[in-house]
């Protein structure tokens, strides 16, 4: 459990939260405690018959909606989505969907029939469980996706004032996310490289640039079978014009390199750093041998600063002991699998009772080899003719030496390329490492969001999909954020689960009268639930008000 917080604490907890949220956590629902201007009616309560109805999910859709309100969510949509002759407004449906993303991700059609009456977000946000459904939900999505760039743009100002977030390094990644079904109709849907182990699906492509923080700034969506090097001009243009071509520098990883990519950063006077492929290593090998000017900028990491051929780049040697023993243990076990694969070979040819198809052997171990691609060139293998097989060839297997040597140099090595010369090899390095943010926002989106599989099958509905995803993930950024100014680690997750077992409900006061007094509170939360609230600077309201009807409209 938490431990309590101080005078000092409180007050510096509350005046953060007081400006993140701007005390718009309290909305004009909740009602107060007297009705000004009216002495209180008395009533005589039947107290046998006094009961608890509608326990509702509280806290973790509240403290969704204060991120919402934080980043100022509501305004901006409601000014972009302008109110028509529709009886529910568009930004009320895009904060109930994106909220219920963040707390109990589900489909669009699981909030509308069942997860949205069991939170108290028709009391937080004036909209009625009857009202909603499904229906009401895929149009809110489809009037959501124009605004798209509005909000992006929004956001990267909103979460600049909120936390000091510099944009002079970003980070750009991509993945992947299926769909359930053939999606015939969306030509984004296609068959590529699946980064979820589910080749057998279509797929859309996602692309990501994210702060050295990870916040985000901005994602795309591609084909599925988008290859990731043919992204990084068209990412870095859509940047540019939409936030201007300032002095950034550009990180990503060995996915991205080609020398047209490079090519074209240095012609437009961009700056980079970029991971490069493990072939590249062969270079630098009198390097990586030699001793001397290794320097160690961590327990287990150790760099060396190389300068490029033609003086515009650098290169950054980096080994680490962890690296080497994953490295060796990928290279064995890929080795030990394609030996018995060999070997297997082997024992079929010897036993075959007729001349086998030579070209269809030589395929098969092409297939091996693919398979078991780390250790591809630890052997040479050989097809001979046999005069005393019965299938007519033998199989010859020898260790290529040189190459086992080589992979043993290199072991826990991987090089880094750059055109920023005024950063040292330490701080090169660091900045690259950072990289695992981006990794960690797809991590979340899959793991924590649910961002798939994807069940829209309309190009437009998979896209506005995504976009209340990455919506989801602001918020989430925002509470981690927020959660470690207050010293509360960095995990959103733990966070909800814990004010979700905060619970709204209605005391039903039966009275001597006649009719029923209905009081719509919040239950009283527990030590580690307030000491939660404490940390965060937020104060639960103490009853709510009931909705009221909604007259008959157009939507």
């Amino acid at each position: 459990m938490l431990g309590a917080l101080d005078a000092r604490g409180r007050n510096k907890a509350r005046a953060f939260a007081d400006f993140l949220t701007g005390r718009r956590v309290e909305p004009s629902l909740f009602e107060p405690l007297e009705t000004s201007g009216t002495e209180p009616a008395d009533a005589h309560v039947k107290v046998k018959e006094v009961r608890l109805e509608r326990s509702r999910r509280f806290g973790d859709v509240f403290l969704g909606l204060a991120l919402w309100r934080a980043l100022e969510l509501d305004r901006v949509l409601e000014r972009e989505m302008r109110s028509g002759r529709e009886e529910i407004s568009w930004a009320t449906l895009a904060a109930a969907q994106v909220i219920c993303r963040l707390c109990a991700p589900s489909s669009d059609l699981h909030i509308a029939e069942d997860l949205y009456r069991r939170t108290a977000l028709d009391s937080l946000l004036g909209l009625r469980e009857e009202k909603l459904n499904d229906d009401r939900l895929y149009r809110a999505l489809d009037r959501l996706l124009p605004h798209k760039r509005a909000v992006e743009r929004h956001l990267k100002e909103r979460l600049g004032t909120l936390f000091q977030v510099r944009y002079d390094v970003l980070l750009y990644d991509v993945t992947s996310t299926y769909f359930e079904g053939l999606c015939r109709s969306n030509p984004q849907a296609q068959r590529g490289y699946s980064r979820d182990h589910r080749p057998d699906c279509k797929q859309v492509t996602i692309a990501l640039v994210v702060t050295r923080q990870g916040v985000p700034l901005a994602y795309e969506v591609f084909e599925g079978h988008r290859v990731d090097v043919t992204t990084v001009q068209q990412i870095v243009t859509t940047v540019e014009e939409r936030y201007g071509a300032s002095d950034r520098v550009w990180v990503m990883d060995r996915g991205m390199v080609s020398e047209a990519n490079l090519a074209w950063l240095r012609e437009g006077k961009r700056r980079y750093l970029i991971g490069t492929p493990k072939a590249e290593l062969r270079r630098f090998e009198e390097q990586i041998v030699e001793k001397r000017e290794w320097r160690t900028i961590r327990e287990d990491v150790e760099v060396k600063l190389c300068e490029g051929p033609d003086g515009k780049e650098v290169f950054i040697l980096c080994r680490s002991r962890q690296r080497r023993e994953k490295d060796r243990a990928i290279v064995e076990r890929a080795a030990k699998r394609l030996e018995g694969q060999l070997d297997s070979l082997r024992h079929r040819l010897e036993r075959a009772r007729k001349k086998a198809d030579r070209s269809q052997v030589e395929r098969q171990i092409g297939r091996m080899l693919e398979r078991s691609s780390r250790a591809w060139g630890k052997y040479q293998i050989r097809v001979e003719e046999s005069a005393t097989d019965a299938s007519g060839l033998r199989l010859l297997v020898k260790e290529n030496t040189a190459w086992s040597q080589e992979a043993t140099r290199t072991e826990g090595c991987y090089l880094l390329r750059s055109n920023v010369k005024r950063w040292s090899d330490e701080d090169l390095w660091k900045t690259y490492i950072q990289l695992t943010e981006a990794e960690a926002a797809f991590r979340i989106q899959k793991s924590e969001l649910s961002i798939r599989p994807i069940w829209h099958h309309r190009e437009d509905r998979v896209q506005a999909h995504i976009f209340v995803c990455f919506l989801a993930y602001v918020l989430w950024k925002t509470l981690e954020l927020w959660q470690e100014r207050a010293g509360l680690g960095n995990s959103p997750r733990t966070v909800l689960e814990e004010l979700a077992e905060i619970q709204s409900a209605d005391v039903v006061l039966p009275t001597v009268e006649g009719p029923e007094l209905r009081i719509r509170c919040v239950v009283r939360p527990g030590p580690s639930q307030e000491a939660l609230l404490a940390r965060l600077g937020l104060r639960l309201p103490r009853r709510l008000g009931l909705p009221v009807p909604v007259t008959a409209g157009g939507m």
